[in-house]
C-alpha cells in the first residue's frame, strides 16, 4: 500500500469542473497479487453545498484530476461519497489511475 498527500484536486461532473478546497487530501494505491485499486481521503472541506449535492444525488460519478504534493499528476474515473457531517469526503476509484 502507498500513500501520497495530494496538492491539488478537481472533480468534472454533469461538464462542470470544480477545484476542491481541503485542509487534507491523500490517494492511497493498494496492491495485491498483481491487482492494483485505489481511493482518495478527503478532510476539511469546506465545499458544503457540493457535498450536499452529492449527498442527494444519484449520479456520483466523476472524472478527476490531481497532483500530488511531490508534483506527480494524475487523471481517473471514480466515485464521489460524500460525508456531509464531517465535512469530508472519499473518492472510490474505478478503472485506470493514469500516471501512476
Amino acid at each position: 500500500m502507498e500513500t501520497y498527500h495530494l496538492a491539488e484536486l478537481s472533480i468534472t461532473y454533469n461538464e462542470n469542473t470544480t477545484r476542491l478546497a481541503f485542509t487534507a487530501a491523500q490517494l492511497v494505491v493498494v496492491t495485491e497479487t498483481g491487482f492494483k485499486l485505489w481511493y482518495i481521503e478527503i478532510d476539511g472541506m469546506t465545499q458544503t453545498s457540493l457535498l450536499r449535492m452529492f449527498n442527494e444525488s444519484e449520479q456520483i460519478g466523476v472524472t478527476l484530476a490531481g497532483i500530488t504534493a511531490g508534483g506527480k499528476p494524475f487523471n481517473a474515473y471514480g466515485y464521489f461519497h460524500p460525508n456531509v457531517q464531517h465535512h469530508a469526503a472519499a473518492i472510490r476509484g474505478d478503472g485506470e489511475l493514469a500516471g501512476f
